[in-house]
Order: structure tokens, then C-alpha cells, then sequence
């Protein structure tokens, strides 16, 4: 079955290696950079990830194989809601498995909202991530910062990783979208048909759905002059059946270093 192999593989690769001399403080390293404070009352702040050379850690959907993140926040005051704004990752092909992710560093911006507006804030949470190499690592980090009421300088990094956000699907002219689904051997097949104008050579689609628990393969993607076609199948990890929510449904469309961030789809 699909997924056995699947989850297999994923706890191979993802074994500690007694090998790798490092420890994981020189492999990657964790800060919050404070940001500043928009005219709106929300707050942009990023979590700045260094990594060691040759390592990488993924981004929100990490592919066949990898670790996918996870933020806890509730160690903070006066947020009630923080948003990740992923920036455009890049695939790695190795052995057959694709993964999606970043290489040396990331700058993820983070725009929170006060609990109470015009106050300071206090950012404080615990992030899992994985970080590979030959191997990869499990790595859960701590990180907390004040986020000043009166914080008005621009960072720069900040501003570079939002300027490398995925296009909208309005912005990147995408017309229709719409999902098929059918049944498939114990889960079920999703087709998707996006009418839009072509990216470039090499377009990718990854699809996501709201339920962690329904795994999806990486989906065959293939264009018809204006309609690219992503065709995948969904199993749920417990064996189960489940309803799959087309409203719900992510659709990336990557190709070089652009993006394409498609949400929801009607049945067609």
C-alpha cells in the first residue's frame, strides 16, 4: 500500500543518527526578529532559522518525506492570534522522493494580533520542526521576544521574505478551479483542472486538505495549453473513510522560484 511505503521510508529517514557529530545548536539556530507594528494595530514580527551548510528544514507541507511544523503560542500575553506567511520554498528531488523546503536559512514572517490593541506584546511558544541532511532530525525550539507598542523600523529581511510570497490565484490570473473527486482503493482520487496561464517550464502542484489526518500523494501534474491538471490520491492515516471538504482544498502551483496559492475548489 501506498501509504505503508510511505510512512516506511518516513521513519527511516527521520532515525537520529549516532553518526552525525554535530549537536543540534551548531545545526540550526532560532531568533524572533521584533519587527515593527502596522497602522492596522497588527504586529509583523518573523522567526529568523539559520541553518548549518548542507542542512534544510520544510516548509508547511514537507512532501513524501519530512517532519511537518508545528508552533505552540500559548506561553505569550496580550496575542490572540498569530498567522505564518510561508514564502515560496523550493523541491528537492532525492532518490525518487520529492521534499519542499528551505536550505541555509529562513525568514518566516509572522503577523500577530494584539489581544489588546496599542499595547506591547510578548511573543513566547515552542516550535518542532525537522531539520535534514543524510538524516533528519527532530529539533524542538524555544524562543520568546518583547514586541514594543512603538516598534516602527522595517526590517528589511522582513520585508524580503514577504516580497517572496506566492501569488494569489487573482494575481496570477487563474480563472477556474475545479476538483474531482473519485473513488479510489481504500481512500479516494482527487483530479484538479486550473485554468491558468503557464508559469514556466516544470510547474509542480502540491495539494493540501484541512484534516492533518488524510495524507495525500504527490500529485502527477500536466498542463493542456491553458489548464493544468494535478491528479493525486488521499488515504486517511488511520484507515478510516472520511468526507474530504472542497472549500478546504490547497492547491501550490510551484515552478522556479514562483508561487501560485490557490484556496478552495468547486466540484466542476
Amino acid at each position: 500500500m501506498i501509504r505503508k511505503t510511505l510512512f516506511s521510508a518516513l521513519g527511516v529517514l527521520c532515525l537520529v543518527s549516532s553518526a552525525i557529530a554535530q549537536s543540534l545548536d551548531d545545526i540550526v539556530k532560532a531568533q524572533v526578529l521584533p519587527g515593527w507594528r502596522a497602522a492596522d494595530g497588527t504586529h509583523m514580527a518573523a522567526l529568523h532559522l539559520e541553518l548549518a551548510e548542507g542542512w534544510k528544514t520544510y516548509w508547511r507541507s514537507p512532501g513524501d518525506v519530512g517532519i511537518p511544523p508545528r508552533f505552540d503560542w500559548r506561553g505569550s500575553r496580550n496575542v490572540a492570534g498569530v498567522e505564518i506567511m510561508w514564502p515560496t520554498p523550493r523541491i528537492t528531488v532525492d532518490h525518487g522522493m520529492y521534499t519542499v523546503g528551505y536550505s541555509n536559512q529562513l525568514v518566516l514572517p509572522m503577523q500577530l494580533t494584539p489581544t489588546r490593541s496599542g499595547r506591547d506584546l510578548t511573543l513566547q511558544g515552542t516550535i518542532e520542526i525537522g531539520v535534514c541532511r543524510e538524516v533528519c532530525i527532530p529539533a524542538t525550539l524555544r524562543v520568546e521576544a518583547e514586541l514594543p507598542r512603538d516598534a516602527g523600523d522595517r526590517d528589511p529581511r522582513i520585508a524580503a521574505s514577504l516580497a517572496n510570497q506566492p501569488y494569489s490565484a487573482s494575481e496570477a490570473g487563474v480563472a477556474r478551479v475545479a476538483c474531482r473527486v473519485t473513488p479510489a482503493q481504500d481512500g479516494l482520487g482527487l483530479r484538479a483542472e486550473i485554468d491558468m496561464p503557464r508559469m514556466g517550464s516544470n510547474e509542480t502542484a502540491i495539494i493540501e486538505v484541512s484534516n492533518p489526518k488524510v495524507w495525500v500523494a504527490q500529485p502527477k501534474t500536466s498542463r493542456s495549453g491553458g489548464q493544468l491538471v494535478a491528479q493525486t490520491t488521499l488515504h486517511h492515516v488511520e484507515g478510516r473513510s472520511f468526507l474530504l471538504d472542497r472549500s478546504s482544498i490547497r492547491v501550490t502551483i510551484l515552478a522556479g522560484n514562483e508561487a501560485v496559492d490557490i484556496q478552495g475548489c468547486s466540484a466542476g
